[in-house]
């Protein structure tokens, strides 16, 4: 265990010195969601925010407090792009190789890419924060509700590094990993990220209200208003739990694979 905790610390060394070399991949997962988020406000935050009553007064502000939590969200998971770019780069460019083969526990090279992956995505996170709360978004949350979103967005995050990590690796080519996490981005939008489910059809509201993301980003925005988050925390918790284990599962299997097959 100590030798795994302190190999594990070495790869996570290493990545922190790729985010600090190639600030590039933590601008990108930044980039996106900020450019939605200014989008969204100014052009339709006038109109989407009048069906939004959340007692601003402000229909822009009030869509900027809706919309807050699910952009929070989707820099999580654009951040997975990058954590599968770096994990497929190291697989194709041989270090990985040559890391099985040198006396280092094995799971500390996956782990290194997981912590820091983490906390890159926890940096873009930061980034979103400031420009929402430049742009009109006011929380209403306390030194707890702020550690309760912090817990949750780790949580997450945890759960789609280690997916992220194995769709990195279930391929030999970087373009086509760095593809693979894109259809996850899509998941906010068809949830409560962007619109309440409401006011969705039938069919689609079913498949909003019951898909990972909706409870986590409900989560989120009644940690940041102060409002009950009801059992949106637990199944949270429960899809966090199930997509970090298959996950882990997935990219032990491909990481331990035979290279020669």
């Amino acid at each position: 265990m100590t030798r795994a905790l302190t190999d594990s610390a070495t790869m996570l060394r290493r990545q922190l010195r790729h985010i600090l070399r190639y600030p590039a991949l933590t601008l990108t997962a930044a980039g996106m969601p900020i450019i939605f988020l200014v989008l969204f406000v100014y052009v339709f935050g006038g109109t989407m925010g009048a069906g939004i009553d959340v007692g601003t007064g402000d229909p822009r502000t009030a869509y900027a407090n809706y919309l807050a939590p699910g952009i929070i969200l989707m820099t999580v998971v654009g951040a997975a792009q990058g954590t599968a770019i770096s994990v497929a780069t190291d697989m194709t460019g041989g270090i990985v190789a040559r890391f099985k083969t040198m006396a280092i526990a094995r799971v500390s090279v996956l782990t290194g890419h997981v912590l820091g992956s983490i906390i890159q995505t926890m940096l873009a996170v930061v980034a979103v924060v400031a420009v929402a709360l430049l742009v009109g978004f006011r929380p209403g949350a306390g030194v707890g509700g702020w550690l309760g979103v912090a817990g949750v967005l780790v949580m997450i995050s945890f759960a789609i590094t280690w997916l992220s990590t194995a769709l990195g690796m279930v391929t030999d080519d970087i373009a086509a990993a760095s593809n693979l996490p894109m259809p996850l981005i899509i998941l906010p939008f068809l949830g409560s990220g962007f619109v309440p489910t409401a006011s969705m059809p039938d069919a689609l509201r079913w498949f909003a209200e019951n898909q990972p993301f909706t409870p986590i980003i409900e989560t989120l925005r009644g940690l940041l208003t102060g409002a009950p988050v009801g059992d949106s925390l637990t199944r949270s918790i429960a899809w966090s739990a199930v997509i970090a284990l298959l996950g882990y599962l997935w990219a032990k299997k491909l990481y331990n694979r035979d290279p020669g097959k």
